[in-house]
């Protein structure tokens, strides 16, 4: 009875053995599949692998939901009170849209609601005392991030960094954007001089601190010591893939291409990668598989499949728009066209998110569960009621087209930025380097002018680290 009993002893390591080879062929094989499920741009993946993907970046348990229909119909509160233009001056979008000179006082009547970041940033730094020299020194310029001031209405950078020439692109046409918003300024002169720091990255967490005041172009709502500014593609947009132009010429062949809301498609269009943020995206490509109301397809921009041009877009009743890495710059050319926006739950803020408005009178899109586990429930009534779905395109048109991503709009915003940034910011700004003997900063006339390589790893002064 012994033998037997130490000969099932001596083969117990080898069963174990075994097992734990299965279980790491197992592990392996799981972790090819999600690696594929994260990576892969393919149309289709089963169902089950696409449940297992991570949710990562793009932390699919929570989003922020803005609640401000108001700010399209009064002026934001806690702005200082300022006297009425006489006569009375109001605006209208085929005169002032493109108009970069407003006034403070119309910059105010035009845009309510479109501070409100603004007066949240500055109202969280002035309960932390205030801002210094020292705040911004504590702020490494890592790769994609300028440091640069405004002095006498002049714009200088102190230092820029870019990893590669996509930053680079970025980084100037950010650039260039505070430069337009500051010539066309009437008060340009008399303007508060004041020093900053911005990132042309996709996150906080990218490049910095979330306590740190540096100017962003989104933020989670957590990240409560940032100030969010409009991003590089209101200037222009152009890379070896995808060259837009300025943002007011894209919304010009829009509006050329647009065609009548009965004339358009009655389908939801996207174009996309789904390897951008694949537990959004393709939460959204299963939700629309196989649905008569669905043409939901990704894109190769190598075998160049599936490509799209916006105006394409705008040929179809509804649009949907999916966050990325982070937010999407893709937003706001979306809203150039008369179509019905429908996006899921957004955990990423942009400057012009507040005026975003999900129901009522004043609705201007469709939102939906960040998993679209709703989208059919959402989208089918209004193919069977095109006059609420053409309300809710018109009023995205009123609200973004024609006033909040018009040049006026983003120049007012700017200027709005350095004035509330200014309130709170409590130091000199010195123009001239005593240690290097030289300017600080490098005025941006002459900083457009350099070559590419000297822009990737810039610094005014060799006091500046």
């Amino acid at each position: 009875m012994t033998l037997p009993s130490c000969s099932r002893w001596r083969r117990r390591p080898g069963s174990l053995l075994y097992l734990l080879y299965f279980v790491g062929f197992l592990i392996c094989v799981c972790i090819i599949a999600i690696w594929y499920g994260v990576n892969s741009d393919r149309d289709y993946i089963h169902p089950l692998l696409t449940q297992l993907i991570p949710a990562g970046h793009c932390a699919c348990q929570t989003s922020t939901t803005f609640q401000c229909s108001s700010c399209l119909t009064c002026s934001e509160q806690s702005l200082a009170p300022q006297p009425s233009p006489t006569p009375k001056w109001e605006f209208t979008s085929d005169r002032d849209a493109n108009n970069q000179g407003l006034s403070r006082v119309q910059c105010k009547a035009a845009f309510p609601g479109l501070y409100e970041d603004i007066v949240r940033a500055e109202t969280f730094w002035r309960s932390q005392g205030a801002l210094v020299t020292e705040d911004l020194d504590r702020v490494p310029v890592e790769f994609g991030m300028v440091r640069a001031f405004i002095s006498r209405g002049e714009l200088s950078v102190v230092a820029a960094r870019a990893r590669q020439e996509d930053h680079r692109r970025k980084i100037v046409a950010a650039l260039s954007s505070i430069h337009r918003a500051l010539v066309a300024d009437s008060d340009r002169a008399s303007r508060r001089d004041i020093e900053f720091i911005f990132s042309v990255e996709d996150k906080v967490e990218d490049v910095t601190n979330a306590g740190h005041p540096v100017w962003v172009l989104a933020r989670s709502a957590e990240e409560q010591g940032v100030w969010l500014m409009p991003d590089f593609g209101f200037w222009a947009w152009d890379s070896p893939l995808n060259s837009l132009g300025p943002f007011d010429q894209v919304v010009e062949r829009v509006k050329r291409a647009d065609i009548p809301w009965a004339e358009k498609t009655p389908q939801l269009v996207w174009r996309g990668k789904p390897s951008f943020a694949p537990k959004l995206r393709r939460a959204l490509m299963d939700a629309a598989r196989d649905k008569p109301w669905g043409d939901v397809k990704q894109v190769d921009w190598l075998e160049r499949t599936n490509i799209m041009s916006m105006e394409d877009h705008c040929r179809y009743m509804f649009i949907a728009h999916v966050e990325g890495r982070s937010y999407s710059a893709s937003l706001k050319y979306r809203q150039a066209c008369n179509s019905v926006i429908v996006a899921h739950k957004l955990q990423y803020i942009q400057h012009h998110h507040y005026l975003l408005v999900p129901d009522g009178p004043h609705q201007n899109y469709i939102e939906v569960e960040r998993d679209f586990s709703d989208l059919s429930r959402k989208i089918e009534p209004l193919l069977n009621d095109p006059a609420t779905g053409q309300r809710i395109a018109n009023n995205s048109v009123r609200t973004f087209r024609e006033r909040y991503l018009t040049k006026a709009a983003e120049a007012c915003y700017w200027r709005q930025l350095f004035d509330r940034y200014g309130n709170v910011w409590n130091s000199s700004v010195p123009i001239w380097s005593d240690v290097s003997q030289r300017e600080r900063g490098l005025r941006y006339e002459s900083f457009i002018l350099m070559d590419s390589q000297t822009m990737f790893d810039f610094r005014a002064t060799d006091s500046i680290t």
